[in-house]
């Protein structure tokens, strides 16, 4: 067993199928969730898992779950997996290489008529990444009960279209109640989507946690004014008083390394105009750290800050926390499995601890989990020129399956 190997030439081949699905001019994918093109991809996939011998699985939001059976039925499975929609400007590996690689491990297992005590199955979550309907991660949101199926079906995109309304349209809306659907331990394979592992010429990347993350909508509201005529200490510019702000966020993300995080990642000025004092300033704040003790004191210093410098500048200051996601530390038995499987194949490795979401975090809730990240070139992601090497994909593929086969056990 401890020679045993995906097919990674098979496994960048379906890759490359795959992404054929919604391909772009740049090299990239654009599949939104619960479009045709994503109908497209996930009939491909459910196809590439019957034809390997799997019994498939829909739940009401449009989950998905390809079975391999074990010798013990009663055992709940052991699932690997991810998603198969995309960014507007996706890339060919984020989500589909989690998917993929689940699908590897099931076609080696087939090759080489390996029986496993427990079922194996590989999944992929609906509507993950959050660009056509909100919120994110909402297939794996709504199976953990993070948020109702109610709440999910009424989602709407830009043109109006629920997401009961698609699921129902492209042929996905299935019978089963999400989340009654067992989950003995969960994996799942990522591209890194962050430089740490290419910066440290390392192959594999074991996750022992996410970053816990807290998101607002700040509004600074001052006066528009003539930019020539008022004189600079009789203005009230709402852009300046919202840069401090601004920068204090970085501040604070800087005193509590090596984790924290701090992002003002989009900013809308009123009137926009280049020789009026700007009169109002909305703009968005992103805190992250892995640690929650630490992320909640990154949350207090930013409101006192902002206390501060409404009193100080006069001006009205608006601060609303529109999101929290706790850090999520993955199991210590999944971590270990990965780690093990890593040193046994004799990859370089070191532990990275993810900065984006993943479906994980909501697996992680109802069954021990754990991730694998492979390095993606220039830490590059949710971008057309997202790559990836194939030696890279097949390694993380590898300790996918020897984590698996940890938990899942071989029949005698």
């Amino acid at each position: 067993m401890n020679e045993l190997r995906i097919n990674g030439e098979r496994l960048w081949r379906s890759l490359m199928d795959l992404a054929a699905i919604g391909a772009t001019e740049k090299g990239g994918v654009k599949r939104l969730a619960l479009t045709d093109l994503d109908r497209q991809g996930r009939d491909l996939v459910v196809e590439w898992a019957r034809a390997a011998g799997l019994s498939i699985t829909v739940d009401q939001i449009g989950n998905v779950f390809m079975r391999r059976e074990g010798r013990n039925a009663s055992l709940a499975p052991i699932v690997t997996g991810s998603h198969v929609d995309t960014q507007p400007t996706g890339g060919k590996f984020d989500g589909n290489y989690g998917v993929l690689a689940g699908l590897e491990v099931v076609r080696t297992l087939n090759e080489r008529n390996i029986q496993t005590d427990a079922p194996i199955e590989v999944a992929f979550w609906t509507n993950e990444e959050g660009s056509r309907f909100v919120p994110v991660m909402m297939g794996s949101g709504v199976f953990c009960g993070a948020f109702s199926l109610e709440t999910a079906y009424a989602a709407r995109d830009l043109e109006g279209r629920t997401v009961r309304e698609e699921l129902e349209r492209i042929g996905y809306l299935g019978e089963q109640v999400p989340g009654k659907h067992p989950i003995g331990a969960y994996f799942e394979t990522h591209i890194e989507q962050g430089p740490v592992l290419e910066d440290a010429d390392k192959v594999i990347g074991v996750v022992p946690a996410v970053m816990g993350l807290s998101w607002y909508d700040c509004v600074v509201t001052g006066m528009e004014a003539h930019a020539g005529p008022t004189p600079m200490g009789l203005r009230r510019d709402a852009l300046q008083v919202a840069t401090t702000i601004m920068q204090e966020t970085v501040n604070i993300a800087h005193r509590y390394p090596p984790y924290g995080r701090g992002t003002v990642g989009m900013v809308q000025v009123y009137p926009n105009s280049r020789n009026v004092i700007p009169g109002q300033v909305k703009f968005s704040i992103d805190l992250r750290n892995v640690n929650d003790e630490l992320l909640n004191t990154m949350h207090e210093e930013l409101l006192a800050f902002v206390a501060a410098t409404r009193k100080e500048s006069g001006l009205a200051i608006e601060l609303e926390r529109v999101s929290y996601y706790p850090p999520c530390p993955f199991h210590p038995d999944c971590v270990n499995a990965v780690r093990a499987a890593t040193a046994k194949l004799g990859y370089s490795s070191m532990d990275v601890v993810s900065g984006a979401g993943h479906d994980a975090i909501y697996a992680a809730r109802v069954a021990p989990a754990g991730m694998i990240f492979v390095p993606c070139k220039d830490g590059i992601s949710h971008n057309e020129i997202e790559d990836a090497q194939p030696g890279h994909l097949e390694a993380g593929c590898n300790v996918l399956l020897h984590a698996m086969l940890e938990r899942a056990g071989i029949a005698a």
